[in-house]
């Protein structure tokens, strides 16, 4: 007969606090940093973006930017004036025809599978706005419907 032991381990709550502590919460969000013209237009957006995407309200991104936000819980997350997509480089700086892009009410995105959800991204406009949706709310194109209004009227179209 084998015999098992079991250990236990025990943490001091100050080790468990800090844990804690140091864990992202929902909100947090990786802030870019777009320059000249890409700032300008992100600001633009950030004033235009809707209180609310696919009946999810929005919350307050940690840190606060005029260059992000978000809205639900899990948090779909937007950032404006990101850098282009490698996905979109073909050859040497051209556009990669075969990216998987779609068109929503007049903005079109490129879509990329990510292990929870996806993560669109605008092509052919002036600054790269980047919305990242969690696959609680497939389907994850939705958002961007309420969401291409404010992009079609601060980021103008063009590369």
């Amino acid at each position: 007969m084998i015999s098992a032991r079991r250990r236990y381990l025990v943490l001091p709550p100050l080790t468990v606090l800090i844990a804690a502590v140091s864990c992202s919460s929902p909100g947090d969000v990786a802030v870019p940093s777009p320059k000249g013209e890409a700032a300008r237009y992100c600001r633009a957006l950030h004033t235009e973006l809707p209180r609310t995407v696919d009946q999810l309200k929005r919350g307050d991104a940690e840190p606060v930017s005029d260059f992000t936000a978000i809205w639900g819980d899990p948090a779909v997350k937007l950032r404006c004036g990101v850098p282009k997509p490698d996905v979109l480089t073909y050859g040497s700086e051209h556009y990669n025809p075969n990216a998987d892009a779609a068109e929503v009410n007049g903005v079109q995105w490129l879509f990329e599978k990510q292990d929870d959800g996806y993560r669109f991204t605008t092509v052919l406009r002036k600054a790269y706005v980047e919305v990242t949706v969690p696959g609680k709310y497939a389907p994850e194109v939705d958002v961007l419907t309420d969401l291409a209004r404010a992009v079609k009227k601060t980021v103008p179209a063009g590369v």
